[in-house]
């Protein structure tokens, strides 16, 4: 039987998740989280052999909390779960630590497929990320100027892409508003900007913000 475990904000995502795992034999959901905070408090109590994580999660990031639970629990395999498209994310999940990502618009019978493919202790990747990252390992041209963001400077181009002021950032990412300052000024610098109006038309030009 593999248990898995479920973090996300939204309880009817939870609760349609759990409903997928009644209806497959071999599956169990041994616990749930709907803030980082639950997650990284109520994990070490339960049996889990795979962890579902958004990768939206309120306050801290799901990135942030991967690292987390990675350092806690090396071992444990991490199916990180997106409302946002693959391409945009899956790589950097994976190299935060995740087995797997899959986009939340997903069929259940792919779901399963993937929890069955972490427990088993393999990755898990759709074939057409595995496609796309055959090729970016065989040629550099033409890759989107975000793929030289560090998982930070990528949170905060995000962040800013919304609307998010200096101060809301830096609150929510438990930085100071220096810092935040530093690393948009990175960003500029990385990507050729030269201002959050354009900012804002790479990211939604790019898939970055929903």
């Amino acid at each position: 039987m593999t248990h898995v475990f479920i973090a996300d904000d939204h309880a009817i995502v939870r609760r349609g998740i759990q409903e997928i795992l009644r209806d497959t034999s071999d599956m169990t959901m041994s616990g749930e989280a709907g803030t980082t905070a639950e997650l990284l408090e109520r994990i070490p109590q339960s049996h889990v052999d795979v962890l579902l994580l958004d990768i939206s999660m309120p306050g801290r990031s799901g990135l942030d909390a991967l690292n987390d639970v990675k350092r806690e629990f090396p071992s444990l395999a991490v199916l990180v779960l997106s409302m946002h498209p693959e391409e945009q994310f899956a790589v950097r999940a994976i190299k935060a630590g995740a087995s797997g990502f899959l986009e939340k618009s997903s069929a259940s019978d792919e779901l399963i497929k993937a929890i069955r493919t972490l427990s088993s202790g393999r990755k898990y990747l759709s074939p057409r990320m595995v496609e796309r990252i055959a090729c970016d390992m065989t040629s550099d041209d033409h890759k989107p100027l975000h793929e030289a963001l560090t998982d930070r400077e990528f949170q905060v181009i995000r962040l800013i892409a919304v609307g998010r002021k200096a101060r809301q950032i830096a609150d929510e990412l438990m930085l100071s508003v220096r810092t935040v300052n530093t690393y948009r000024a990175r960003i500029m610098e990385k990507m050729q900007l030269k201002s959050n109006a354009e900012m804002v038309r790479y990211s939604i030009e790019y898939g970055l913000v929903a």
